[in-house]
């Protein structure tokens, strides 16, 4: 019983940081949130864990593809490649340490902002490309965040019916 309670503390925090990796990318995201769920099911080896898995696992998984498919869908639209936003990744890890807190996100858009300067060498373009690729990349974080919390929820039903 013991060794239930610590996985269920440990897979607890982990579901927590990978819920903060949704928001701040460096962490990891919802991959640590369904590696918790199946740690929390071998360690409690019985039904519960495994029915939360399996639920858990299904939101996890729709998170990430709708996240993928929305952003993807949407940068298609607007025809903002796959370099401005690899570019604005490693502009927002710059960024991150430059500036405390908010450098990340700063970084991201400015990153975006100047690949897409630098490719349609029209400023208002460029602005109206990356203001529509940081929806789009807002919308599939908001989308997998909200899965995310999803699995989280059930894994919280799961701890409930285990322990209670």
């Amino acid at each position: 019983m013991e060794a239930q309670i610590l996985a269920t503390v440990v897979c607890g925090l982990l579901i927590a940081v990978g819920i903060a990796g949704i928001v701040v990318p460096v962490l990891p995201g919802t991959i640590t949130i369904g590696i918790s769920l199946l740690v929390w099911a071998i360690a409690l080896q019985n039904m519960v864990g495994w029915v939360v898995f399996a639920i858990g696992m299904v939101f996890v998984a729709a998170g990430m593809l709708a996240s993928l498919v929305l952003t993807g869908r949407r940068l298609k639209q607007r025809q903002v490649p796959n370099w401005s936003i690899l570019v604005a990744v490693v502009a927002g890890v710059v960024g991150m340490f430059v500036i405390p807190v908010v450098g990340l996100f700063i970084g991201f858009a400015a990153g975006l902002l100047l690949s897409e300067f630098a490719r349609r060498r029209h400023f208002g373009q460029a602005v109206e490309a990356s203001w529509a690729a940081l929806k789009a990349v807002g919308l599939g974080m908001l989308v997998e965040l909200g899965c995310a919390f999803a699995a989280g929820a059930v894994w919280v039903i799961g701890v409930l019916v285990q322990f209670v």
